[in-house]
């Protein structure tokens, strides 16, 4: 395939060759002219551009080459029909060398059989071709270098614009992230504030009704009621330490601390986990956290009758799927579900989520182990 590919770039290049000198005996005149040279230009890159869509497929089809979504301007792509119609006509040159070569190399074996030559003479003419041919070999593996170097250089994005782009995409994570753990605090201290500390406020009061009671048995009272107060706080306590972070991640691993997010959860939950091999701790934290707030989500708002979570390791990529039996309509905009995005988004992986209106809500993420 690739020889065949070396073959059809030679002629793709005297269809170059072609074009420019027929373009430019054309146009050449306009091109000079400063009037008409901004139209006589677009009308040469147009058609440069044709040859250049046949020069990709041609590296698609022969080369197997795959080139993301990039549209370059008129002068890169005149630039480089130039240069690949300069390396096309070299590397043609070089081809019909070796032809060539071959040839003689038959004349000279048949010669060889009819005449006599000394050991010396079949020696020489030994060496002599088979340097030729490695310098023609050596000249056809860089003219093909030079080619695909030339494709990737006009049909994809330049390192420059990928280091942009890559640029560009930490700084949104990055401001992603900050935002999230702003939200995040912000939740935590609306649940400290609604709820543990107005029933720690609600436990002192009993405590001092209790001090205050005039009878023992009024006392007993309070004082158990109080209790009952305390162990309903610490639960609720815990509740937020482990929304703040599972302490069970460190000392467990990922799959004890989704087990506790299925005790908690008042919905049943299937669990699925398939990890042969231990996950960075930045991995583990995002696939928990991604799970709790999808479980927890479902069984709020979602009126769920149950929910699958499978946790997969495929190579190099933890695969993490939560769907739910609820209502669906879950909004991919959302405070929680944004959060969960920029924390998935920080390790480089994506977050999709999947919620018609009647259910069921799938919320997949892709994070990277490596």
């Amino acid at each position: 395939m690739r020889v065949a590919g070396v073959l059809v770039g030679c002629l793709t290049a005297l269809l170059g060759l072609l074009y420019f000198v027929v373009a430019g005996t054309a146009l050449g005149a306009f091109l000079l002219w400063p009037r008409t040279r901004a139209r006589a230009h677009a009308l040469l890159a147009a058609g440069a551009r044709r040859l250049t869509a046949l020069e990709r497929g041609r590296r698609s089809l022969f080369f197997h080459d795959v080139f993301p979504e990039h549209r370059a301007d008129d002068r890169q792509i005149l630039r480089y029909l130039a240069a690949r119609t300069y390396s096309g006509l070299l590397c043609a040159v070089v081809v019909g060398l070796v032809d060539f070569g071959a040839v003689l190399a038959g004349i000279f074996a048949v010669g060889l059989t009819r005449s006599s030559m000394t050991w010396v003479d079949v020696l020489s003419q030994v060496v002599l071709g088979g340097t030729l041919l490695f310098l023609a070999v050596q000249g056809l593996r860089a003219l093909t270098e030079q080619d695909a170097r030339l494709a990737r250089e006009c049909f994809g994005p330049s390192e420059r614009e990928l280091l942009q782009r890559r640029i560009d995409e930490l700084a949104t994570s990055r401001a992603a992230v900050v935002h999230a753990v702003d939200a995040e605090r912000r939740r935590v201290e609306r649940d400290l504030h609604d709820g543990v500390q107005q029933r720690l406020v609600a436990l002192a009061m009993l405590l001092g009704r209790a001090r205050r009671g005039r009878t023992p048995e009024r006392a007993d009272a309070l004082l158990e009621q109080a209790h009952k107060e305390a162990r309903e706080v610490l639960t609720e306590l815990r509740e937020v330490a482990w929304r703040v972070y599972p302490t069970a991640l460190d000392s467990l691993g990922l799959r004890e601390a989704l087990g506790g997010v299925s005790e908690r959860c008042a919905v049943p939950v299937r669990m699925e986990y398939d990890v042969p091999v231990p996950l960075p701790s930045a991995v583990e934290t995002a696939a928990y956290f991604v799970v709790s707030e999808a479980v927890n989500n479902a069984a709020k708002h979602a009126a769920a009758d149950e929910i699958s979570v499978r946790v997969r390791q495929r190579g190099a990529t933890l695969s993490v799927l939560v769907r739910d039996t609820g209502v669906g309509g879950a909004d991919p905009a959302g405070s929680g579900l944004t959060g969960l995005g920029s924390r998935v988004a920080a390790l480089d992986g994506t977050l999709h989520v999947d919620s018609p209106l009647g259910g069921p809500t799938t919320i997949t993420a892709e994070l990277p182990c490596a």
